[in-house]
């Protein structure tokens, strides 16, 4: 028997049920509330001014009793909806019992152990091991730098220009963007950036993109350099824009770093648990990564867990030699043991594909008669829609316009790019067809209307002649 009721069962409604301005009354007396007391570093509110109540499934609702459909999935957090009923009583029951544990053994503990090796990418199945430190995706990343330093007792670092691992100071030295970091600098050293490669249409020819970055990663493992400690990369660029590499980009990066005797990292903090349609961004490759760093999703509902995977042949460190207070938090662990067997049980991998592709279809068509629309790409329910002008410029205002249009009418999407002119959708993987069909509907009508209208403007005028 399936686990718990099924996707189409767990949501407040079909379609957004939205009344009055937004926000609303209660909604801004809350944000007002909020914002006397919390330190300016809250953002999310800024983009989507509204106060949340409760959310099922694939929708919100907001203090003031608004519905809206979720194309935003806690920035990749929601893979098995909002409050998943199988996944919630799990969580619930745990907590009535024991919650916090450190690192001592439960059942829940172990089974969690047992159900994340047994979809860890590659050969690591029955060749693993888990570390926990942290509750956030950017704590297995600082693990994974001490476990390629430990293992290797090489410094050097290296990741890839725009990519996003994290707000701490070794996650963000591996980061390419130096608007997240530069007010902190200095921080680690010994850090190389190189190009992402791109399939996106604009590079004419992905192949050359996929091989000028292969070179700069050659050209930075010379013989005559220092040895890295390791290489950083995500599967599909989440934060960045959406970056999808080219085909080979992964098997080639393998072969590389095989060669030179670097380890290999996979940040799967996004793409992981499902979002793209399998169990890991990198599971399409083939490749067996040296580590893997996971979060967001693995929480099974949103409950605060992050963990590193990696070869059983790295674990050379001792006790503590990566620790934290809430590396035992028992309802996350059995949470996401239940997410993952209610992915299993409902085929929300293939869910994933078959949504994402349709969402990406109704885009790309969408594109036809939206010039500034100028690519849209993707895998799974992990989308991007780029927009630039006629000169190639980002159009981030036309991507704020939007998302700003789309939450008055009920539907909340989200956007990333250094320029943040990509439009982001990341919903979850129990979004129903009707729920597809109709946020779709809204979000394509709202692209037509807004770059319709950013196209007749003096200066968009000015621009084309």
């Amino acid at each position: 028997m399936a686990a718990g009721p099924p996707p189409e069962e767990i949501h407040f409604s079909q379609r957004p049920q939205v009344d009055g301005e937004i926000p609303g009354q209660r909604s801004r007396e809350l944000l007002d509330r909020q914002s006397a007391l919390e330190a300016n570093t809250v953002a999310y509110p800024r983009s989507i001014p509204i106060a949340m109540d409760a959310a099922r499934g694939a929708t919100i609702r907001d203090a003031d009793g608004n519905v809206y459909l979720d194309f935003f999935g806690g920035i990749g957090v929601a893979n098995v909806g909002h409050s998943n009923p199988y996944v919630l009583e799990a969580a619930q029951d745990q907590l009535d019992s024991l919650a916090h544990t450190i690192d001592f053994p439960t059942e829940a503990r172990i089974e969690f152990l047992e159900a994340v090796d047994g979809i860890a990418p590659g050969s690591l199945p029955g060749n693993s091991r888990i570390a926990f430190g942290g509750p956030t995706g950017t704590n297995a990343i600082e693990a994974s730098i001490k476990l390629a330093r430990y293992n290797t007792g090489n410094e050097e670092l290296i990741g890839f220009d725009r990519g996003y691992h994290g707000g701490t100071a070794g996650a963000l030295s591996l980061s390419g963007w130096s608007s997240y970091k530069s007010d902190y600098e200095p921080l680690l050293s010994g850090v190389v950036h190189v190009p992402y490669p791109t399939a996106r249409g604009r590079d004419r020819d992905p192949s050359e993109s996929l091989d000028r970055t292969l070179d700069a990663v050659r050209s930075v493992l010379r013989d005559d350099g220092p040895s890295p400690a390791g290489i950083w990369v995500e599967p599909i660029q989440g934060s960045g824009g959406v970056v999808v590499p080219p085909e080979g980009f992964l098997e080639g990066l393998r072969e590389v770093t095989d060669d030179h005797d670097v380890l290999l990292v996979v940040d799967e903090i996004q793409t992981g648990m499902g979002r793209t349609g399998e169990w890991f961004g990198c599971t399409p490759s083939g490749i067996t990564p040296d580590a893997v760093t996971v979060g967001k999703g693995i929480g099974g509902i949103g409950l605060p867990l992050s963990a590193t995977i990696y070869r059983e042949e790295l674990d050379t460190w001792g006790p503590s030699a990566h620790a934290g207070t809430f590396r035992g938090h028992v309802p996350a662990m059995i949470a996401g043991t239940r997410a993952i067997e209610y992915i299993d049980d409902h085929d929300l991998l293939d869910r994933a594909e078959t949504l994402g592709s349709y969402l990406r279809e109704r885009l790309s068509e969408c594109a036809e008669r939206c010039p500034s629309l100028v690519d849209v790409r993707g895998r799974g329910l992990l989308v991007g829609a780029e927009f630039v002008d006629g000169d190639g410029s980002p159009l981030a205002s036309v991507v704020d316009e939007i998302q700003d249009r789309c939450l008055r009418r009920g539907l909340i999407v989200w956007t990333a790019g250094i320029e943040g002119h990509v439009l982001r959708l990341l919903p979850p993987l129990v979004l129903t067809d009707k729920q597809a069909r109709v946020g779709m509907d809204i979000l394509t009508d709202v692209i037509r209307t807004v770059t319709r209208e950013s196209a007749e403007t003096p200066d968009a005028a000015r621009r084309r002649s």
